[in-house]
């Protein structure tokens, strides 16, 4: 049985949006949400991962509300019930570690536990939604979401599932530009979808110029600003994402493309083994 998920922002902008995990991306999706008023609930297992989020959304939301000059503080919570994060909600956006075996059994989870007019996201960076939906009863409500890095880089990429129903993708486009962020629709099921195509090419060859010992990350990262006006390079987003979660789509890459060279796999790991994951761990290519 499918629904209806036709929404405009009058419709939805009083019901909660549910986000499901609160790492790095989990709790700046809460923040983008909470800028129109309403209610954001953060779900995750873990107490301390709660409060570090609801910390973060307080602290952030100020400056984005009044760099905005629009909107107004919503309320944002933090549960370990997932009953309790996706009652009434109209939105769930699943954002937690790129692994198929975590996502699979937790969408099952949510499925269970939301009203049947919720939304389904996944923040998944690197699989289509279609491969997350095995325990979902009603495929045509799941989509990717996928956000970059807000409220710094408030592009999302919306793509369907190849069943996702048309009003739901539509709802997504017209809704979330009230939220601060600029949706643009992936028109084909699409590994790394649009822009990340393009980036993991940068990425990679970055990776490789380093690995063959021909420049050092801040040399390359000083030629990308310089080349293209930008305020940070390739290996200062890197950092930034976080190295284990750049080796887990690269290695996502490499199992669909064998072809890929392994050197840049083998550099990201080392740094890795080594406990430098990047700004959350206080040193990776740089030291923070």
């Amino acid at each position: 049985m499918t629904g209806s998920y036709t929404y405009s922002f009058e419709d939805i902008q009083h019901r909660p949006v549910a986000v499901i995990g609160a790492g790095t991306l989990g709790r700046r999706i809460a923040l983008m949400f909470a800028t129109r008023g309403g209610t954001v609930r953060i779900y995750a297992r873990r107490k301390e991962q709660r409060d570090e989020a609801t910390q973060y959304v307080a602290q952030v939301l100020p400056k984005v509300l009044a760099d905005r000059r629009l909107g107004e503080a919503g309320v944002v919570t933090a549960t370990g019930s997932l009953d309790e994060a996706l009652d009434d909600a109209w939105l769930a956006v699943e954002s937690v570690p790129e692994k198929l075996d975590i996502k699979i059994p937790l969408w099952g989870e949510i499925d269970g536990a939301a009203p049947a007019g919720t939304i389904f996201g996944t923040n998944s960076s690197s699989y289509p939604s279609r491969l997350m939906a095995e325990n979902i009863s009603d495929k045509t409500r799941l989509c990717n979401m996928h956000f970059y890095m807000p409220p710094d880089i408030n592009a999302i990429e919306v793509m369907s599932n190849g069943q996702t129903d048309r009003g739901l993708l539509d709802t997504l486009l017209t809704v979330l530009p009230e939220f601060g962020m600029h949706p643009f629709e992936v028109r084909k099921e699409s590994t790394g979808f649009i822009f990340n195509r393009i980036w993991a090419a940068i990425k990679r060859e970055s990776l490789a110029v380093v690995a063959e010992g021909v420049a050092r990350p801040e040399d390359i990262d000083g030629m990308f600003k310089l080349a293209l006006g930008v305020s940070v390079g390739p290996f200062q987003m890197m950092d930034l994402v976080g190295l284990d979660v750049v080796l887990d789509i690269e290695n996502h890459y490499a199992a669909e493309l064998p072809h890929l060279p392994k050197s840049v796999r083998d550099l990201l790991q080392s740094y890795i083994d080594a406990g430098k994951l990047g700004i959350k761990t206080g040193e990776g290519f740089y030291r923070y």
